[in-house]
């Protein structure tokens, strides 16, 4: 009887290996996320129909039917929201496994931070992805399908809209990592919180022109996606703050 095929096994903090066993490792682990990567496509090969009327519907209601102008448009357009899906599907599992490969070189204090960073970045990810379906895209979509409506016809071609959505999507989910990003730049000392309160005007002017470089060609699109990111920025700030009481209080502690 074959044996059971098994997920990598992690090695301890502390616990030595060759070169080549890590190399079978990040084979095993590579193996194990593209068996995932597939499984999330098919599963939402399958349920692709869904996928798209989910998008759909937050158009306004008098411009829920899209359009292909080419054969081969359906199927291509279902599979690449198949493949994005699958991925999205599957970034925890791949987060989780680059975790498990890297967190040996670390301490157990810092294993334990990690995880909870890991778990901060699943939340702060799932609340970007719900911002932008409910507020971004139906705020996005009703000022550009209202624009000079009296001039034009306007019919909403599939591929180039679902890409639409799934852009702001990923962008939202990304722009939610921000007060993460910020707080791990500060634990690591590559720059101070006191540093980022004297430096707000910058900070805010980086944040208007990525606000500016992320999905969306109208003004409603950049202003709703620049809001919250200004609002996790300087939130970054404040929590930075508390985390670096809580260290000195925690050394002053441990000294007397």
């Amino acid at each position: 009887m074959p044996p059971r095929p098994r997920l990598p096994r992690r090695l301890d903090h502390g616990e030595e290996a060759t070169l080549v066993e890590h190399l079978d490792e990040l084979r095993q682990r590579l193996f194990v996320v593209i068996a995932v990567l597939a499984v999330g496509i098919i599963l939402g090969f399958t349920i692709h129909k869904h996928l798209i009327h989910w998008l759909v519907i937050t158009l306004p209601d008098h411009h829920q039917k899209i359009t292909t102008l080419n054969v081969g448009e359906p199927f291509m357009t279902s599979l690449w929201i198949s493949i994005y899906f699958g991925f999205l599907l599957a970034l925890p599992f791949i987060i989780w496994q680059a975790w498990a490969f890297f967190i040996p070189a670390f301490d157990p204090r810092h294993a334990v931070l990690l995880r909870v960073f890991g778990v901060v970045a699943g939340l702060l990810m799932a609340a970007g992805v719900t911002f932008g379906y409910f507020v971004a895209l139906p705020a996005a979509e009703h000022f550009l399908t209202n624009y000079d409506n009296d001039i034009y016809d306007i019919q909403i071609q599939a591929k180039p809209f679902l890409t639409f959505c799934i852009h702001v999507l990923f962008a939202m989910a990304i722009v939610f990592e921000l007060p993460l990003f910020v707080v791990g730049l500060t634990r690591m000392g590559v720059m101070t919180t006191e540093k980022l309160r004297k430096n707000r005007r910058i900070g805010y002017f980086i944040v208007a022109c990525v606000g500016v470089a992320l999905p969306g060609v109208d003004p409603v699109t950049t202003i709703v996606e620049t809001v919250p990111l200004a609002i996790l920025f300087e939130a970054s700030i404040w929590v930075s703050r508390w985390l670096d009481r809580r260290s000195a209080a925690e050394s002053a502690g441990t000294t007397t």
